[in-house]
């Protein structure tokens, strides 16, 4: 295999990499600061309105694509009513919003936890003008109200959340994740729902397997792979322009693009480079997991969902603080006909039977670090701005 073959394999290994759940690759010579300028923004000053500190650190909050899709308006002097922004859901893997929904109790949790830190009280009213049914519309999703109260506990994970990633790199099976670091991630509040965390090899083997097939029942599946390819952001300047999605940049990857040997249009089309060696990277990912966590709900309500958001990104941030990788395994629990296969085994193997639903997998290990994945500013899910 020649040079300009081997740096165009790890092109592709990249692209597979970031589709795996949506994020940001990209060597630090072609950063797109501009679009990381929210992360950057928390070390400056905060607002004077406790409303806009608390929402800029619940924009940062993970999220299905990272398609960010939450607007918010401020209400009278001390709520903020929050929205989906319709138009950023993903109707071919997501086409129930339970994984957006998710994303939004990530989002009020994060929320909540910066509120506190000055001293506030989040009091939360889910689906104020009721509960959506089979898909989110425009009603709002939840009436954050902000209540001042000197005495309220600040939480020990909100100092981790400009550290927390989804780190989607092989892990190093060499180190294995020790029993209190898994049991330190499943305790605290939990919402209502269950957590659990694993390192028994032969359940770990499973779901290295089945998390693997479901990756490729996804990729196989020509309007799920698409659904990816279309909100792939190539290069600084894409990225810059639409701080959402899937992130491709860097040096290697930027001059791949700009002599076209690298496009969406490459991405898209199985048997091609980009295609091949990212399957090929994303299975030697799989491989390397060494430990697993997931959340389980004793139905599926929307109120369950969100609960399940708010677990887990305190799991994520419990993560964080223990230096531990934390990547989020979402395609073998997605609800279209192809992988309704896929997601019944799952649940078959993790015991998880009748009405209740496995609503989160995430891989557990240690792994190179990874940047922080592009914002849009706070600026621009304001209503009314």
């Amino acid at each position: 295999m020649d040079f300009s073959r081997r740096r165009i394999l790890r092109a592709g290994g990249g692209v597979g990499l970031a589709l795996i759940g949506g994020g940001g690759l990209f060597s630090v010579t072609r950063t797109p600061e501009k679009a990381l300028a929210p992360w950057h923004h928390l070390d400056s000053d905060p607002p004077r309105d406790v409303r806009l500190d608390a929402l800029r650190y619940a924009i940062l909050a993970p999220n299905p694509h990272n398609r960010q899709p939450w607007k918010f308006r401020l209400s009278g002097g001390d709520s903020a009513v929050l929205y989906c922004d319709l138009d950023r859901r993903l109707p071919e893997t997501d086409p129930y919003d339970r994984q957006t929904l998710i994303g939004f109790g990530c989002f009020i949790e994060l929320a909540r936890m910066a509120a506190a830190e000055r001293g506030v009280r989040l009091d939360i009213s889910e689906f104020p003008e009721g509960e959506f049914k089979d898909r989110l519309d425009d009603r709002p999703v939840a009436l954050l109200r902000f209540v001042p109260r000197a005495a309220i506990a600040k939480d020990p994970l909100f100092a981790w959340i400009p550290k927390r990633r989804s780190n989607k790199v092989p892990f190093d099976l060499s180190r294995p994740v020790a029993q209190e670091i898994l049991t330190d991630l499943v305790n605290g509040p939990n919402f209502g729902v269950k957590l659990f965390t694993t390192a028994e090899i032969g359940l770990v083997a499973d779901l290295r397997k089945l998390t693997t097939e479901a990756f490729v029942v996804e990729a196989a599946t020509q309007r799920t792979w698409l659904e990816s390819v279309r909100l792939t952001r190539i290069g600084k300047s894409e990225i810059e322009a639409r701080p959402d999605g899937i992130s491709l940049g860097g040096i290697l990857l930027d001059s791949l693009a700009m002599v076209g040997l690298l496009s969406r249009e490459q991405i898209a089309q199985p048997g091609s480079i980009a295609y091949g060696s990212g399957l090929d990277l994303i299975k030697a990912a799989m491989a390397n997991t060494p430990a697993y966590g997931w959340i389980v709900t004793d139905g599926n309500s929307r109120r369950e969902q969100l609960a399940t958001g708010r677990a887990y990104v305190r799991m994520n941030l419990a993560a964080a603080r223990a230096g531990l990788g934390f990547h989020p395994n979402s395609q073998a629990l997605q609800e279209y006909p192809e992988m309704a296969e896929k997601e019944r085994l799952v649940h078959e193997r993790l015991g998880v039977h009748g009405r209740q639903r496995v609503q989160m997998l995430v891989r557990l290990g240690y792994g190179a670090p990874v940047p922080a994945t592009p914002r849009w500013p706070l600026e621009s899910h304001l209503l009314g701005a």
